[in-house]
């Protein structure tokens, strides 16, 4: 695909957004040929929003999902690929949300949306159904992520259902993600001062994933970041560092994952995203 037929923008969220929110990145494509994309599991919950045809999200057994239709929608924290029919032009804009602030910011809790998609319609935040239609009229991506700064913000402050997740457990997240998902859930719970058993459930009732899960998908989230840089090592290196324990290991994680190997994804997927920013893991 020629390069001006791309176009990607990332901006970080209004600081006071920055502990509930990652990053925004909007996104513009003329002349897509790939039929399906897999949406990729993710340390984040993903809020997307069309500005174009409404996204059709295809059956996928890791979500339970039955074919359907939405102008934007929020899929929660997911240990298999989401399978999204592409369009021969698409536009929109992709909030990647830090699961300690979903609650706060949709009013929904994570565990709710994990291995879910939801219609932004249903979630008990009315101002946020409005954004596809602000965000359509809006000329130029700087206006648009002011909006998102300003509805988010709205949802955040007005918020009754605030409950932010206990310390131990926010911080045996920001480990997590700061360890690329290697650190031992063993030690994790022995830092936090609660028994394996315990730290387990009381994680798995925050987030909707169980820790071991939740490494996984960081781990994997590292890994698909730099595939996409294409190492000199090949996906060797890749495993190496990220630490899986060789490339099969790294490729049956994949498998289960992503639904196919890294090879496959890269031959379907990489020609179309290799030159895209915003889809680099941040750091």
């Amino acid at each position: 695909m020629p390069e001006a037929d791309l176009d990607w923008v990332v901006r970080r969220p209004h600081p006071a957004l920055r502990a509930l929110v990652e990053r925004y990145i909007g996104y513009r494509q003329h002349g897509v040929t790939l039929d399906v994309h897999r949406g990729l599991p993710s340390r984040n919950v993903t809020l997307i929003i069309s500005l174009a045809d409404p996204v059709r999200m295809l059956e996928s057994p890791a979500l339970g999902l039955d074919a359907r239709r939405s102008q934007a929608f929020v899929g929660g924290l997911h240990t298999g690929p989401a399978l999204i029919a592409q369009d021969f032009e698409q536009a929109g804009v992709h909030v990647e949300i830090s699961p300690m602030g979903v609650q706060t910011l949709l009013g929904v809790s994570a565990p709710d949306l994990a291995g879910q998609i939801l219609d932004v319609a249903d979630l008990p935040r009315p101002g946020l159904a409005e954004l596809p239609e602000r965000l359509f009229e809006a000329s130029g991506w700087a206006r648009r992520f002011d909006l998102l700064d300003r509805a988010l913000l709205t949802a955040a402050t007005s918020s009754t259902t605030r409950r932010d997740p206990p310390d131990e457990v926010n911080w045996a997240w920001r480990r997590l993600v700061s360890t690329g998902g290697t650190v031992s859930i063993g030690s994790l719970a022995e830092d936090v001062g609660w028994s394996r058993r315990h730290f387990s459930q009381r994680f798995a009732r925050e987030l909707g994933l169980s820790p071991k899960q939740t490494a996984r998908v960081v781990r994997f989230g590292r890994a698909a970041a730099l595939v996409r840089t294409r190492p000199i090592g090949g996906l060797a290196e890749v495993a190496y560092r990220c630490g899986y324990f060789d490339q099969a290991h790294l490729t049956n994680e994949w498998r289960a994952l992503a639904g196919c190997t890294p090879s496959v994804w890269i031959a379907e997927e990489l020609p179309f995203l290799q030159d895209d920013p915003g889809l680099a893991e941040p750091s």
